[in-house]
């Protein structure tokens, strides 16, 4: 076997070995749940108040 098909082979193998490398990351429910509240509530927040009605202009000044 020639060096090169050998080096061609060896690469191959090696990139077929780190494709099935998974990686999983875990992390505590509650602590996802709580998480997904608080960005629940602050999309609410931002939609009452862009649907809050605008302050009028006070008296005397020019818009």
């Amino acid at each position: 076997m020639s060096p090169s098909l050998r080096n061609v082979l060896l690469a191959g193998l090696v990139l077929a070995a780190s494709a099935c490398v998974t990686i999983n990351i875990y992390f505590p429910a509650a602590a996802a749940e709580k998480a997904a509240d608080r960005i629940i509530e602050e999309v609410w927040q931002l939609r009452e108040g862009a649907n809050a009605p605008a302050q009028p202009a006070a008296e005397g000044s020019k818009p």
